[in-house]
Parts: C-alpha cells; structure tokens; sequence
C-alpha cells in the first residue's frame, strides 16, 4: 500500500470532502438524556410508555452477577417488561459476541435493546441491534453507513465515565485472529436514550476510574483541536476538557463522592457528542493497534500515546492547546506557545496522578513496524491538525515501550 506523504495528505483532503459533502457541518444526531440520581429508573419508564414489552439486555456477566444491570433496569421490572439476557460481552467485543446476542434477540423476538455497562456493551449492542432481520455477516457492515435500515432501538445506559459510546453513531469491534479494530458507523446506531446516572458508577475500580476518564479526555482534546469545524464540537469538547480536569482527580479520590461521579458522566457524554461529529484523531489511530494487538485497555492505550502526540503537533495545535490551557486553568501566560506546552505538561501529570503508567512491556519493539502501519492508514481519514510521519508513529511507540 502507497504510504507516502503527498498521497496520504490527498487520500485525507479527498476523505473530508466527501464526508463534508454527505453529512454537512450541522450538529448530527439528537437523543433524549436523563441526568443524575434516578436517571435510569427515567429512562426504563420510557422505554415501558413507548410500548416495548419484550427487551433485550446487552451487559457482561460481572454487571450480571453483581445486580448492577438489574439495579439499574429495575423500573422496567416494575412496569412489567419482560427481559431477555445476552451477559457475554467482554472487553473488545468480537463478532463473535454480536452473533451470540442476535441468537437470543431473534429467538425472543425482542423490540428493543438496552445495554448496560461500558463501551464494550454499548458497541456490542449497536451491532446487535443491526441483525433483527438481516442475515448478513456483520463484517460487511465495516465503514459508514453499510448497516441494514431495520435497526432495532437501543437505549444506554453506562456504568463507566469514559468511552462516550452512549452518545456516538459508532461501534468499535475486534476481529481477534487478524488482531484489527474496525468501526462501523451509521446514524441508526447512535442510541435513542441514555440515562447518566451517578448511582450505577459507584463501585467504579479506580484504574477503570481512571482508564476511562482518560478516554473521556482524549476525545474531548482530539475534537477540540481536530481541523473540522462542525456544529456543536468545540462546545462540547470544552465541557469534557473541563469537566475531566475538574472531577477525575475528585472522582479517584472520593470513590462514593456522587457529586464528582455524575461530572464525569457529563464529562464522558460531552466527549462523545463531540467525536460522534468530527470523529477522533491520531492518538486513537494508535491506540486502537495496541488494544487489538496486545489487549491494553482503550483509555490505557490512549493515556499513553495522548502526550508525545500532543508534543508532535504543538505547532498545528498550539492556537486550541492554548485555549484549553485556560478554560482549565493550567495557564494564563501571555504566550499562546506556553500555554500550549503548560496544558500539555498538565495532561501528562493529571495521566501520573491517576496512576497511569507512561509506558507499557506489552508492545514489542519487533511490531513496532506493523504498528506504524496500521496507524498510519487508519490516521488518513481523521481530521487531525496534522499527519503524523512514519518517523514520528515509530518515534511514539519507541517512547511508550517499556524497556
């Protein structure tokens, strides 16, 4: 494959154009959101009046066993709706999993989806919902828009503060034996409700606590300083960039602090309405080899390619870096290019403090090639500020291998 600057930067322009062509610069997607102590209980009640009497439930067995899920659809219980259980969703949803879950949806004859959990659910469940009446394989559907039209509806709700899939059109899913992530993307998957609801993310462990608010963060930073101006981004990545900055630390320290945990929450969903307009940028086209290659948590892969990508596009991204820099009080100096390297400086500490390791012994230097590669493909359709070289990939990959 032809990997060479000038046809990257044509491959990219050519991509953006068409997408500004087929979508526009409107805000895309809306949702019904119900906010803080009680939300789930909201949103159950909603699906319940719309008339749904039979509904799958996508979680993963620990959500399961613990009664968390049941906690949290606990108002569809109570309205008499009968639920149906797919509990097999694990890390990095496979294809294999969506099969699993469309066997029962199809032998339930389910009319709606709810997916308790984090990202891992919610993506499994978009996808799951695609298979109602379709007999495709679900790879066909990799890239925008290739789903079925008969989409089942599915509603949200999150147990983690981090991926933002409850707000985004996208699903992430692995193919284990070539060890990729692929996205697939269509308005149809973007979830028709989402309860955020501060109960369910107490007993959140403190390195999911801080994998995903990283996450969070890293969408927030990417649509901030992407190239592509649409609709409501900016806004929303502020909101994330904030509230991160503002309640991870508190959410780390306080556990049970209800308060910080349902910041995070907005936080995450800010995130999310960003991306789900203008995508992410190069440090999830690196993040996204790790996690398919060795199994590193997203928001792990994530906090460690964020600074030295960051660091690499200071130059394209020094005019946003600095913005953030004060909207979260990291700096106020009189230099936009302070500011800049402050905000980046304050991104790797807050990464430090929640205990995130800046390097990894699991990414072997002998794939560091390989790595470089796929990142470099998947990279060509984003919008970053820029593209990274081969050099500059390999150069982040030498620097978050542990030694």
């Amino acid at each position: 494959m032809l990997r060479s600057m000038p046809v990257r930067r044509f491959k990219r322009g050519f991509t953006l154009a068409l997408i500004k062509l087929l979508v526009g610069n409107k805000a895309s997607g809306l949702h019904l959101s119900y906010v803080g102590a009680g939300a789930a209980k909201q949103l159950c009640q909603r699906v319940a009046d719309i008339g749904h009497t039979n509904v799958l439930v996508v979680t993963d067995k620990a959500l399961k066993e613990l009664g968390l899920a049941e906690q949290a659809l606990q108002g569809l219980s109570e309205a008499g709706v009968s639920l149906h259980w797919y509990a097999g969703v694990e890390p990095d949803p496979t294809f294999t999993h969506v099969t699993e879950g469309a066997q029962i949806l199809r032998a339930t004859g389910c009319t709606a989806i709810v997916a308790v959990g984090g990202g891992s659910s919610m993506d499994a469940a978009k996808i799951i919902a695609c298979t109602r009446s379709s007999d495709a394989s679900p790879d066909q559907w990799v890239g925008l828009n290739k789903v079925p039209d008969d989409i089942l509806p599915v509603y949200a709700i999150p147990t983690t503060s981090g991926t933002g899939s409850e707000a985004t059109m996208g699903a992430v899913i692995k193919d284990p034996v070539e060890r990729v992530k692929m996205i697939i993307a269509a308005d149809g998957l973007l979830p028709q409700a989402v309860a955020l609801d501060p109960e369910l993310l107490l007993g959140m462990p403190p390195a999911v606590t801080a994998a995903t608010g990283i996450d969070a963060l890293t969408h927030g930073i990417e649509a901030y300083i992407c190239v592509w101006d649409r609709g409501t981004r900016k806004e929303n990545a502020r909101l994330a960039v904030q509230g991160v900055f503002q309640w991870l630390p508190k959410a780390m320290a306080e556990p049970d602090n209800r308060e910080a945990r349902l910041g995070m929450a907005l936080a995450a969903y800010h995130a999310g309405v960003a991306i789900n307009q203008v995508s992410v940028g190069n440090v999830h086209a690196i993040a996204h080899q790790l996690g398919a290659r060795y199994g590193i948590p997203h928001g792990q892969a994530n906090a460690l390619a964020l600074p030295p990508v960051l660091k690499a596009c200071v130059a394209e991204a020094e005019s946003a870096l600095a913005e953030l820099a004060v909207v979260t009080d990291v700096s106020d100096a009189a230099s936009p290019a302070a500011r800049a390297q402050a905000f980046i400086e304050a991104v790797s500490q807050l990464i430090a403090d929640v205990g995130i390791a800046e390097s990894d012994a699991r990414i072997q230097p002998a794939d560091w090639t390989l790595l470089t590669h796929q990142a470099m493909d998947e990279s060509d359709g984003y919008v970053s500020p820029r593209l990274l070289t081969k050099a500059e990939i390999l150069g982040v990959l030498e620097q978050i291998t542990a030694r």
